[in-house]
């Protein structure tokens, strides 16, 4: 499922998007303040981020500024009532990736939302799973597999990068808690639940060739 973060102040316009968004079958957080945003950002892997701009506590500009700054790249979509042309460019210059000037129907929010996702998705096979990177869903022989915290990011970053080898510490990088014994259990934990074969390249890290 796609996870969308909503930053909105607007009550009556924040709760229009959320329930559009939850109904069309989107994972919707809904907040109203740009530091709630940032907490939940830094909690939580979103896949888009929608954002007003001028909210109480963190503007919207700023938050995509910290978040970029941060190595956040998730998709942004900023919605405004501020429609000149100055703040539209400092929108993109901060990093933003469109930006919907208000009043605007939500079903253009929606659409443009529909046609980021279906451009984007593109499914990755490897053996029996399928990975698809925008909903972090993963598919095996037809059922969808419910990963940890753990398991999902190092499977993630296997899939995308099939026939290289992988550092150790590019690998602790997906764990809260990294140490070799740590690392090895959750590769044999993967290997498992996958039914990959993953080699351990001595002194370096772990690689898994290409179909």
């Amino acid at each position: 499922m796609i996870n969308i973060l909503l930053l909105e102040d607007d009550l009556v316009l924040g709760e229009t998007l959320h329930e559009m968004l939850s109904v069309r079958g989107y994972q919707c957080t809904w907040v109203v303040d740009g530091q709630a945003a940032a907490e939940a950002a830094y909690d939580i892997r979103y896949d888009l981020y929608i954002f007003d701009i001028n909210v109480p506590e963190l503007n919207g500009f700023d938050l995509v500024q910290s978040l970029r700054e941060a190595e956040d790249n998730t998709p942004t979509i900023f919605i405004s009532a501020m429609s000149d042309i100055a703040a539209i460019t400092k929108g993109f210059s901060v990093g933003g990736d469109d930006y919907l000037k208000k009043p605007f129907y939500p079903q253009e929010l929606l659409l443009r939302i529909e046609a980021r996702f279906s451009r984007k998705a593109q499914l990755i096979t490897h053996g029996d799973i399928t990975y698809n990177p925008i909903t972090k869903e993963v598919i095996k022989l037809g059922h969808v597999l419910s990963l940890g915290e753990v398991q999902l990011p190092l499977l993630a970053l296997f899939i995308t990068n099939l026939g290289r080898t992988l550092s150790k510490e590019s690998l602790f990088e997906m764990m809260e808690h990294p140490s070799d014994n740590a690392l090895r259990f959750a590769i044999n934990k993967l290997k498992h639940t996958t039914g990959w074969s993953i080699d351990n390249v001595r002194g370096i890290g772990y690689s898994i060739e290409k179909s």
